[in-house]
């Protein structure tokens, strides 16, 4: 799948923030400015395929990285979500969360549009300023 290809180092990515266990990195089609995605290097497709100590390791980065997001977005408030398997939106086969700035509720659709590279650097630049 493409996150694994994307931790394999075979198809880049705008990195926000990597550890041992997680990467966070800019959502190529984002749903609103600012939008950034956390994995496991472990594989897992859920919630529930994930081990303990990964599901740990996301928690600690969605919070250490969603704090900057908010911080770089300048809003006060994120919504984090992830999906559980294809009948539940999932569209990629390894576990992932999502970062958007501000509320979902105000999300129109899903996004069908790559964000332009040069601006999402931008956007991530931010981000890892404030990390």
């Amino acid at each position: 799948n493409i996150f694994a290809k994307i931790l394999r180092g075979e198809i880049p990515s705008i990195k926000v923030y990597e550890d041992d266990a997680t990467l966070a990195f800019m959502d190529i089609m984002p749903q609103v400015e600012g939008h950034v995605l956390v994995i496991p290097k472990a594989q897992a497709t859920t919630m529930y395929d994930l081990p303990a100590d990964a599901a740990s390791a996301c928690i600690k980065t969605v919070q250490h990285v969603g704090q900057a997001v908010q911080k770089a977005m300048q809003i006060d408030g994120s919504t984090v979500f992830q999906h559980n398997g294809a009948a539940a939106g999932q569209t990629v086969p390894h576990f992932h969360f999502h970062i958007l700035p501000g509320s979902l509720l105000a999300l129109k659709g899903h996004a069908t549009e790559m964000g332009d590279p040069a601006e999402l650097q931008k956007i991530a630049d931010k981000i890892i300023a404030c990390l």
